[in-house]
């Protein structure tokens, strides 16, 4: 079969792989239909990131399940199940905490002899806690929305969540990607009633207005603070979602924030020091809450949401490619020509 695999800074390439196989009776194996390309896996496109040496991609994929180990009692073959961009058992104490990503017994995609969603296909461990199954038929046209759930809105849902975003809140939201977007969509669904939303790029911004946001600041720096503090009589807002990971949003969130706000930090951080110092947080009771979202607590909340055409989150999706054009994709989102990339295998 083929799948994706990053051999270094900007080298992605789709080779010829060994199929997957169970190899425990917790596995199960699942023919992939839709993955996509993140944000995140540009970090390692870049040459950052924690991974080294040749890795397999993909981390969201949705797909028909084809095989299961003798164990595996929640899904059977033919099922089109999501998957979210970790997997664990579901029940062990931090996943029954919500924190899947702690999962005692789980794992990341691409990791060890698991392969990457950017595939043909991939074997699921964990299969009975990883996988959710979908009520939907592979024709479906709410498969790109259903694909969302694997990573990119639950990632903004948690944003919103962990900063406590509710109708009582202003919210500013930093990044105007498929994340921040995301981010702004969550707010407005947990009640919100202002979202501003940082970013400077319009088509993406036109499409944040579409999903919540009532202001768009494309300022950025102490400018973007400073015109944020314009537009809420110079405090700021209640709470921040920070979807970028780089110093500079960083540091434009805690310039925005309330005093007494809420900084969500979500954006995976490509920096190791910031200031947390008297003045930044301390003294104005500011706090910081975020992390790496746990998808898996969040599919069977915001999955009716999406059937019912609540939230269309699969709008992020701008730009469509078959598996051999992945890394064209990564070309695509990398000179900001695409938000996010859909891949058909």
């Amino acid at each position: 079969m083929r799948a994706t695999f990053m051999y270094g800074a900007g080298d992605v390439r789709v080779e010829e792989t060994a199929e997957p196989k169970i190899l425990q009776p917790t596995d199960a194996i699942v023919r992939i239909v839709l993955s996509c390309v993140c944000g995140s896996d540009l970090h390692a496109y870049h040459g950052s990131g924690t991974r080294s040496g040749v890795a397999a991609m993909g981390h969201e994929f949705l797909g028909v399940v084809e095989e299961t180990g003798a164990d595996v009692a929640a899904v059977r073959k033919g099922d089109l199940v999501v998957a979210p961009f970790v997997w664990a058992d579901n029940t062990c104490d931090f996943c029954r905490e919500g924190l899947h990503t702690s999962c005692r017994h789980g794992g990341s995609w691409g990791v060890g002899d698991v392969g990457g969603g950017q595939a043909e296909a991939v074997r699921v461990p964990q299969a009975d806690g990883t996988l959710v199954k979908l009520p939907v038929g592979l024709d479906s046209e709410l498969l790109p929305d259903l694909l969302t759930l694997s990573d990119v809105m639950c990632t903004g849902y948690h944003a919103a969540t962990k900063g406590r975003v509710s109708t009582d809140t202003t919210v500013t939201v930093i990044g105007d990607g498929a994340v921040g977007l995301s981010a702004v969509l969550s707010a407005k669904l947990l009640g919100a009633r202002r979202i501003i939303l940082m970013g400077r790029h319009t088509a993406r911004t036109d499409l944040g207005v579409e999903f919540g946001a009532t202001d768009v600041v494309p300022e950025r720096g102490e400018e973007g603070v400073e015109r944020v503090k314009e537009l809420t009589g110079g405090d700021g807002t209640h709470v921040v979602l920070e979807c970028v990971g780089l110093t500079p949003a960083y540091d434009q969130a805690f310039g925005v924030v309330r005093a007494g706000g809420v900084v969500s930090r979500v954006g995976v951080p490509q920096y190791q020091d910031a200031n947390v110092g008297f003045g930044r947080m301390f003294f104005r009771n500011v706090t910081l809450t975020g992390g790496v979202a746990p998808a898996r607590a969040y599919i069977e909340e915001l999955l009716p949401k999406v059937l019912d055409g609540t939230i269309h989150p699969g709008k992020v999706f701008d730009r469509t490619v078959s598996l051999d054009d992945v890394p064209a994709g990564y070309q695509a989102m990398n000179d900001r020509e695409a938000l996010k990339v859909l891949v058909r295998p």
